[in-house]
């Protein structure tokens, strides 16, 4: 049977694949554009060149979308393999310059020596639409992050004893942001009439809002340069941050909605820390197919939370935090963490036990993490809810 390896190098409007054969000769070599019937025709000549065929490339989504789908429809086994991963690996190769040709060669030659590569494999519905929400979802955010600095650094330069005294993430004072942004304007509008405005805009404790407003005008009587300009740029910035607010409030919505889809809802929400947004992202990011990983610790590899060694020489017992992981998938486990630090007085024991030791505050949340990974990969290895006590096993 001959073996055949192929590598692509993805790009969004074209791809380059490189075909090699098991003593790393190159048997077909060729651009082609991101459309199906090209990639379709490169799938018949590649499967006419041997028996069996094995793909890698070198992204896992977005452009690729459509050259991974028509692999995997075709029954092809088809491999990542990270940027990063192939442009250390480009500098074992001859030549110092750098091709799309050459990039599919080391895909496809890469591919074929190593064994430790993560295989792409067809996604459920829920799990690519929860892929797409969370994405969004992490793009307003930031964007009402940005949003929220710019509005705090304007409203310091008109009026720094109101942008202390208010939590401009919250809709009460964003509210108040809306309607009165200088101390002169507030004055004017005195604690009763401000406390009936709020009210009046539904406000949860206007009263107390109001008066937090009226005592910072009443300590400033300075009129800064470009008040009234900027005045209008904090009235337009604290409506963005609502209407983004709004947004987030909409597509978690959405998100929970699809979540519960997903036959592991009930197991990943029950962990401690692991609410809707969090098990969602974490779904998102491995796909909820725990046979990928094989074990527990490559899952822990994936999200970072596993320490490397550093040993060299007569070091030894160096670890230190690895380099290539998930990033997305690490601060789902290391946020969940923090959050059961509150919640369960399970993981708070393991914390505080781990602080005692002498661990600082973050190599004690990591550990947490690391253990909370054993934890929810049982559970979802077994289909369980998470228990105080786990189940114990009935006498033969």
């Amino acid at each position: 049977m001959a073996a055949i390896w192929a590598g692509i190098d993805a790009g969004k409007t074209h791809h380059h694949c490189v075909a090699i054969d098991d003593s790393g000769g190159r048997l077909l070599s060729r651009r082609i554009a991101n459309d199906e019937p090209e990639l379709l025709q490169l799938l018949t000549d590649v499967l006419a060149l041997g028996d069996h065929v094995t793909w890698g490339i070198d992204l896992a989504d977005g452009g690729a979308a459509l050259a991974i789908t028509i692999l995997l429809n075709h029954d092809q086994p088809v491999h990542y393999i990270s940027g990063r991963a192939i442009h250390r690996a480009s500098e074992t190769y001859r030549g110092e310059g750098k091709t799309d040709a050459k990039d599919a060669a080391v895909i496809a030659d890469q591919v074929r020596v190593r064994r430790d590569l993560h295989p792409l494999r067809a996604t459920e519905e829920a799990v690519t639409d929860l892929k797409i929400l969370t994405g969004r979802r992490m793009d307003l955010v930031a964007d009402r992050t940005r949003t929220v600095n710019r509005l705090r650094a304007q409203l310091t330069g008109v009026f720094p004893g109101l942008e202390r005294a208010l939590d401009v993430t919250n809709t009460g004072p964003l509210t108040l942001l809306t309607g009165y942004q200088t101390p002169a304007a507030i004055r004017r509008i005195g604690s009763k009439r401000l406390e009936t405005w709020l009210r009046n805009r539904h406000v949860v404790r206007p009263d107390q809002l109001a008066e937090i407003a009226v005592q910072a005008a009443e300590r400033q009587h300075t009129s800064l340069p470009g008040e009234k300009l900027t005045a209008q740029l904090v009235h337009t910035l604290a409506k963005e941050v609502m209407a983004l607010n709004q947004k987030i409030a909409e597509l978690d919505k959405a998100i929970e909605a699809r979540f519960r889809d997903h036959h592991a809802f009930e197991v990943i929400t029950s962990m401690p820390g692991l609410g809707v947004i969090l098990g969602a992202e974490f779904l998102a990011a491995t796909g909820g197919d725990m046979t990928v990983f094989g074990t527990a610790d490559r899952l822990a590899g994936f999200g970072g939370v596993a320490p490397v060694p550093r040993d060299s020489g007569k070091i030894s017992g160096n670890l230190r935090r690895p380099q290539r992981y998930n990033r997305r998938l690490q601060r789902v486990f290391y946020t969940s963490a923090l959050f059961s630090i509150r919640h369960c007085d399970e993981s708070r024991r393991f914390y505080d036990r781990k602080r005692a030791e002498g661990k600082r505050h973050t190599q004690a949340v990591l550990a947490l993490a690391r253990r909370r990974v054993n934890v929810l990969w049982a559970l979802l290895r077994d289909d369980r809810c998470y228990e105080l006590s786990p189940p114990t096993a009935l006498a033969a």
